[in-house]
């Protein structure tokens, strides 16, 4: 008799705390789906990117807001699918902003040969923006203080766009 008379108690028991389980997935399921709803698409440029180069072939990466082309040694040839990286400068460039653009280059080789090649780099990316679109006026070639990139050779071969608004 005494497990009868347990049992409702077991029973209330068991459904509170059946019920307790499932609020507390209902409520950890529940902020993932508002948080991700809530959340605005980051831009490519809101995170930085992880920077992959390889020393031989042309890249581009959007970090941090500047859109970087990387150039393999001795060549100003654009990575395929650059213009698709330039896109939001593109447009912010249409709407009446300036896109400010440096090339740097890698510490090996003629200093003479390499400020040349920095700024054929820089040419043909502002040729690429003139070819989608943007219009000279809206570009300013601007020649870094210091042309010799940082951080590896690979990485130091480089034009940055800027968006100023």
């Amino acid at each position: 008799m005494a497990t009868q008379d347990n049992e409702p108690e077991q029973r209330v028991v068991a459904v509170v705390l059946i019920a307790l389980i499932v609020l507390i997935i209902g409520g950890v399921l529940g902020l993932g789906v508002f948080s991700a709803r809530g959340a605005k698409p980051a831009k490519a440029a809101a995170a930085p990117a992880a920077v992959v180069v390889s020393a031989t072939d042309a890249s581009v990466v959007v970090e941090n807001g500047v859109v970087k082309f990387y150039f393999a040694t001795g060549k100003a040839d654009l990575a395929p699918g650059a213009l698709v990286a330039l896109a939001e400068s593109i447009e912010a460039a249409k709407g009446g902003a300036r896109l400010v653009l440096s090339g740097f280059h890698d510490a090996t080789g003629d200093a003479a040969f390499n400020a040349e090649l920095a700024k054929q780099r820089a040419l043909a990316v502002r040729d690429a923006l003139v070819g989608a679109g943007v219009a000279e006026a809206s570009l300013e070639l601007k020649k870094p203080e210091v042309t010799t990139g940082s951080g590896a050779d690979a990485e130091a071969r480089r034009v940055e766009v800027v968006i100023v608004r």
